[in-house]
């Protein structure tokens, strides 16, 4: 790690993983290079291997802030409602999956390449970030579905953590692949990340809907 402050060190991180994102907004991940990262950064390609060893690492750091972005925004609907119905809950929490596209495409797309190629201290970090968004959405799930047991919890959260990463390659087509699934006349359903998530959402927590009848949120 290259001397300097603790702040600037971090800006530095920053504008790399800011550099990675915006790249992914238009190029895949294979063809995404250190090269690339360090042509959009104030600073020298080489520099970039002071704060990460490797492509990988970038987008693991990358992934990181997704889900810390995804906490904070869950934690703010904590604070934010009293109450809330489970179609109202379902709303909410697909409108943070709807900002988080990001996050879902680097989840199922990238995940096992990104964690491969990457020290362990970053992993573990990566997984923190996780375990805090998993934390989250139970506190969510204590907060405004009481009559829920721990059991009950654990179902909905093992449901609807695997179902996220089935979100982006179903809402997402390639022309590509838009092209092939017409040639095998497969109808290509047009949900969007709200939608298949609210969808979803609603079916495994209306049995908890203490509000179904009264309709407050």
């Amino acid at each position: 790690m290259p001397k300097g402050s603790e702040a600037l060190t971090n800006a530095r991180k920053e504008e790399i993983i800011n550099a990675c994102a915006s790249l992914y907004e238009t190029m895949s991940f294979k063809a995404i290079t250190i090269r690339d990262i360090g042509a959009h950064t104030s600073f020298t390609r080489t520099s970039i291997y002071n704060y990460f060893q490797t492509k990988e690492e970038i987008f693991l750091a990358l992934l990181q802030r997704e889900h810390e972005q995804w906490t904070a925004d869950l934690q703010a609907l904590i604070r934010q409602h009293a109450s809330l119905s489970a179609e109202t809950f379902a709303d909410c929490l697909a409108h943070t999956l709807e900002k988080r596209s990001r996050m879902l495409k680097l989840m199922s797309m990238n995940l096992y390449e990104m964690e491969e190629n990457s020290r362990l201290e970053n992993l573990v970090a990566l997984k923190c970030a996780f375990a805090d968004a998993l934390q989250a959405v139970e506190d969510c799930l204590i907060k405004f579905f009481p009559s829920m047991d721990a059991n009950d919890r654990q179902a909905v959260l093992y449901a609807f953590f695997p179902f996220l990463l089935g979100v982006y390659p179903y809402t997402s087509h390639t022309e590509k692949q838009l092209q092939a699934m017409q040639l095998a006349h497969m109808q290509a359903v047009p949900y969007s990340i709200f939608q298949l998530s609210q969808s979803f959402l609603i079916k495994i927590l209306k049995p908890f809907d203490a509000q179904a009848d009264d309709g407050r949120s």
